[in-house]
C-alpha cells in the first residue's frame, strides 16, 4: 500500500474483475449516502470554476450529443445547456437522477462495473467527467473509453483531484470508502497516450478548505467557497504560484499548501 501513496502507482487501476466488482457496490451510492440525495437542499457551487477552467475552452458551437459521467441531476450542463440538444448520463446512484434539465429530457444508463461504455465510437460531441474518475478503481481503462466515445474534434472536460485525500485504509470523514486524488504524472502519461490535444490544463484548489473554514467563522456563512466567482479567479493564480510544492500524500502542513486538483479541456484529433 506504501507504493501506492508514493503516487507512482494509482491504487485500483489494475484490480481484476472481482476486485472492481466490490468496489462498485461500495461506490455505487456512496456519494448519495454522503447527503446528497435531496435535490431540493443541495447546492452546486462549482459553476464560476467549471466555466473559467473548462467551458470557456469549448468555443460557441452546439452539441448534438453530450455525455455526463457520473453528472447526477445533471447540474453541471446548466452554463451550456441552450447550446445542447441530447444528453446522456451515466449514472450509478438511483438517487441522484432528474426527469427534466431545463428543457432537456435526460437519458439515464447504469455503468458497467468494468468501465466499458456502451455507446457507439465517436459518437458524442462533449464528454464530462468531473470529479467521478478518483472513484472509479480503473482510472486508465476508462479514460480510453472516454476517447473512444467521443467524436475527432469532440472535446473531453475532465475535473480531478490529484492528492491522495488521505490514507484511504482507514475511514476518512466526508469521503467514501474508496475515493483517492489520480496523481498528476499519471494523468499525464495516460493523456500522452491517447489521440488528443490538450487545450488547457490548470491546478485548482490551493488550500481551499483552509480558506472555507476560516472565511465561515468569520462571515458565519456556510456557502461553498467555491461557489465565489473571485475567489475562483483568486484560487488560479494561488495555484500556480504554490504548483511546485505538490505532493501526492502530503505529511506535513507545508506540504498541503499546494493546488490539489486538475481541471482539462481535451480535444479528440
Amino acid at each position: 500500500m506504501e507504493e501506492y501513496l508514493t503516487g507512482k502507482v494509482l491504487h485500483g487501476n489494475d484490480f481484476n474483475f472481482e476486485q472492481i466488482q466490490q468496489w462498485y457496490q461500495d461506490e455505487k451510492e456512496g456519494y448519495a449516502d454522503l447527503g446528497s440525495k435531496n435535490p431540493d437542499e443541495y447546492y452546486y457551487s462549482y459553476h464560476h470554476l467549471n466555466k473559467l477552467h473548462g467551458f470557456n475552452y469549448i468555443g460557441s458551437d452546439k452539441f448534438e450529443h453530450v455525455l455526463g459521467i457520473g453528472s447526477a441531476w445533471g447540474h453541471e450542463f446548466y452554463p451550456i445547456i441552450d447550446r445542447m440538444t441530447n444528453l446522456h448520463i451515466i449514472e450509478p446512484s438511483d438517487h441522484l437522477k432528474s426527469s427534466q434539465i431545463q428543457h432537456l429530457i435526460p437519458i439515464y444508463t447504469k455503468p458497467t462495473m468494468e468501465g466499458v461504455i456502451h455507446y457507439p465510437d465517436h459518437y458524442f460531441d462533449l464528454v464530462t467527467c468531473f470529479s467521478t474518475l478518483h472513484h472509479i478503481p480503473n482510472v486508465s481503462f476508462v479514460l480510453q473509453e472516454l476517447h473512444r466515445v467521443t467524436k475527432p474534434g469532440g472535446y473531453i472536460l475532465l475535473r480531478e483531484p490529484i492528492i491522495s485525500m488521505g490514507d484511504w485504509r482507514y475511514p476518512r470523514k466526508g469521503l467514501t470508502k474508496h475515493e483517492r486524488g489520480i496523481p498528476l504524472e499519471l494523468f499525464r502519461t495516460w493523456l500522452k497516450q491517447l489521440d488528443v490535444e490538450i487545450v488547457n490544463e490548470t491546478l485548482y484548489s490551493c488550500m481551499t478548505a483552509f480558506f472555507e473554514r476560516f472565511l465561515r467563522k468569520i462571515f458565519k456563512n456556510n456557502r461553498p467557497i467555491s461557489s465565489y466567482k473571485r475567489y475562483v479567479l483568486f484560487d488560479k493564480w494561488f495555484s500556480r504560484i504554490f504548483s511546485w510544492n505538490l505532493r501526492y500524500h502530503a505529511t506535513k502542513k507545508l506540504e498541503r499548501v499546494a493546488p490539489s486538483g486538475v481541471f482539462y479541456v481535451l480535444r479528440k484529433k
